[in-house]
């Protein structure tokens, strides 16, 4: 005989849940509403352990605990425990949960709700307790649905159910229905890939084995789908059933197993079929199915398993685990106790132990001490879990992003987790420490992971400054208006000027409003870090710029003349332009006084470049001052002898060279070259002034 094991057998993540956390309860006044799973073997289990079952929430004591099983229950059953003080222990399916939450939005809006299943199923009970306004229940193909005509309807369906008939249901529904049909397939993926799988086997099997509870839905429908393709379909609830001996004959022998069927079950049957002499010759097959179920199939790291003490030696004890009459020995080191005492032990011997599965190759290892180190790292994961921030140091990457480890739990970081933005180089980021939140924890299986992201945290982070920014930013411009006078620390300089804070805002200070006389650098004027005044010149909110000035907040040149420069007193100079009818000779940054070409020499010159030149450092008399008007007249011949014959400048001893052609007639500003510089000042002194002067003396 030849024997195929289906791939999709035995537990389904929620029947798991449930189960192992019922094994893992304190029994004392603990109790579990209706059967955890249908399936006797499990229900005498948690009898053992001293869990009890009760029928109705009614038979729960208040302060009790109840563990609501995978398959759900009233919503109102959750408000009657709060208002009793009923601790509950939620196993209900994911899926399950799923559909509740649809029937309750659903029926909210006014859905007329239909649930595709069996109306006693405790599923579908649940479920009618999720829904405002009841529902119907259908699971016939057959029926007439002419009721639900001129309804606005919304399908949901029993998990388990059949994916067949659900569909031939859907159609039916459909064709009758002239309103809205929103229909949610929410069959569990893993039912439908048992009745996927059934379906293939039958169809090319001699036989078909279906083991699990006879009570229950789930394996009962895979024995109606395999019985449609295979004529030999048999049913067996556990090892000791008849059925067994009418197997042996089959050349192919295909076996599935139902959602609430433990894998042990399954490898009880296999090894009773596997006790039979003429099969085990013929099929040396069966050991091999046998020992994958019992290496693969029994445990998964991580899983917390209730066993029972049957022996206890110097080395540690022998453990019975559950469904199993096979021991395992546990080692001292891995108990739970401050030192080892074989007396301690002995006594305990029948009683149950609660233990962690750390290993499972080569050997199975348990260990009861890692029990308090993991239930120390759930709590912390639960924190996690709820978004709490916590860190990884990063120990390596990949391709898709990076790894660490945070306690039990593989941590990983995909790329796109990292940071916002591209991260090109992963490499960087190996021995520092990341800043995550949870994206998804894997507890289940072998493998317990944590998928995270820090690019969450970054990103949100700078959203609040952002918006913190955005903040201080509108009202800072509702706040601040041209002309007003603030002050403002000074934080970078530039070529073109210094950025200010005021309030938090960068202001700019432009070079040129920083000094009357002019700077070179901000430097030059400014300390860096240090608070001035300013006063503002311009706001544009739309490009979010504002302008400083720190000049206008300070006094000019002019202004501080008055009573220092007095007409008599004698200046030194140095020219700084020169023009037709003078030159301009700045007595300090920003004050220029006029030496009229009629005040440079006694002699009569053609232009004021023939005796001075641009740079040229003299002393000169003040001949009038106006504060004022900002102007000042000087004269360079008032300190020059009378009737001195030498240019001003040349050196004792050398003669004036003669002019070429003789000396020219003193030359004075025409009309034509006073109305050219009509507009603007020199040196601080107004053109209009200076062409005045200049006519006067024409």
């Amino acid at each position: 005989m030849q024997v195929i094991l289906a791939k999709h057998g035995g537990f389904c993540s929620g029947v798991r849940k449930a189960v192992n956390t019922a094994l893992s309860l304190d029994p004392e006044n603990a109790y579990v509403l209706g059967e955890i799973i249908h399936n006797p073997t499990v229900v005498k289990a948690l009898c053992d352990k001293g869990l009890k079952t009760v029928d109705a929430l009614e038979e729960v004591p208040d302060g009790g605990t109840v563990v609501f099983r995978s398959h759900g229950v009233p919503k109102d059953y959750y408000s009657v425990c709060s208002e009793r003080g009923i601790k509950v222990i939620d196993c209900t399916c994911g899926f399950v949960k799923r559909t509740q939450s649809i029937v309750e939005e659903q029926s909210a809006l006014g859905k007329k709700i239909i649930i595709i299943g069996e109306a006693e199923h405790p599923e579908v009970v649940g479920l009618l307790g999720w829904c405002r306004d009841g529902a119907e229940v259908v699971s016939d193909p057959d029926e007439d649905f002419g009721k639900f005509k001129g309804f606005d309807v919304c399908v949901v369906c029993q998990t388990t159910f059949s994916a067949q008939k659900f569909e031939k249901i859907i159609k039916n529904i459909q064709k009758v229905c002239e309103k809205t049909v929103a229909v949610f397939k929410t069959i569990c993926y893993t039912t439908i890939e048992r009745q996927n799988e059934v379906e293939e086997l039958a169809k090319r099997c001699d036989a078909i084995a279906v083991v699990g509870g006879l009570n229950s839905s789930n394996t009962n429908k895979l024995y109606e789908l395999a019985s449609k393709y295979c004529k030999n379909v048999f049913r067996l609830s556990d090892a000791e059933s008849d059925e067994i001996a009418k197997i042996k004959n089959f050349k192919l022998l295909g076996i599935v197993s139902g959602a609430s069927t433990p894998d042990e079950q399954t490898r009880e049957v296999l090894s009773k079929m596997a006790e039979n002499t003429e099969v085990k010759a013929t099929n040396p097959t069966m050991d091999d199915v046998v020992a994958k179920i019992d290496n693969e199939s029994k445990f998964r790291r991580g899983q917390t398993v209730t066993a029972t003490i049957s022996q206890a030696t110097a080395e540690g004890l022998q453990i019975l685990l559950p469904f199993s009459k096979k021991e395992v020995a546990l080692s001292k080191d891995e108990l739970d106790c401050e030192e080892y005492n074989v007396a301690d032990y002995v006594a305990k011997i029948g009683e149950p132990i609660e233990l962690l599965v750390v290993e499972l190759k080569p050997t199975l290892k348990l260990s009861q001490k890692m029990i308090k180190v993991l239930q120390e790292e759930e709590a912390l994961g639960a924190e996690i879990e709820g978004g709490k921030e916590f860190t990884v140091v990063c120990s390596g990457y990949n391709k898709g992003g990076l790894v660490g480890q945070f306690g039990t739990y593989s941590v990983f970081v995909p790329a796109k987790e990292i940071r916002p933005g591209f991260v090109k180089d992963l490499s960087k980021y190996e021995g520092k420490t990341l800043r995550l939140r949870a994206i998804e924890i894997k507890k289940g299986g072998q493998k317990r992971e944590i998928i995270a992201s820090q690019r969450v945290i970054l990103q949100e982070e700078r959203d609040a400054r952002d918006a913190v920014r955005l903040e201080r930013e509108k009202e800072f411009f509702e706040n601040i208006h041209a002309g007003d006078i603030v002050e403002g620390k000074v934080e970078r300089a530039t070529s073109f000027g210094a950025f200010i804070s005021v309030f938090g805002f960068d202001c700019l200070a432009h070079i040129s409003d920083l000094s009357w006389t002019g700077a070179a650098s901000v430097t030059d004027v400014l300390e860096m870090g240090k608070t001035y005044r300013f006063v503002v010149l311009k706001i544009d909110s739309e490009t979010k710029k504002v302008s400083l000035g720190y000049k206008q907040l300070q006094p000019q040149p002019w202004d501080l003349a008055e009573g220092k420069y007095n007409a008599g007193d004698i200046v030194h100079g140095k020219v700084v332009r020169i023009v037709p009818f003078g030159a301009f000779v700045e007595v300090e940054k920003g004050i220029d006084g006029l030496v009229h070409v009629s005040q440079i020499t006694h002699e009569r010159i053609e232009t004021p470049a023939t005796v001075l030149n641009v740079g040229d450092e003299v002393d000169a008399k003040i001949i009038a001052v106006d504060t004022e008007a900002r102007k000042m007249n000087l004269s360079i011949k008032a300190l020059l002898p009378e009737g001195e014959k030498k240019k001003h400048g040349e050196d004792e001893g050398e003669e004036s060279a003669p002019k070429k052609g003789g000396r020219a007639p003193r030359r004075y500003a025409n009309d034509d070259e006073i109305s050219n510089w009509s507009e603007g000042s020199i040196g601080g002194t107004s053109i209009g002034d200076l062409l005045a002067n200049a006519k006067k003396n024409k």
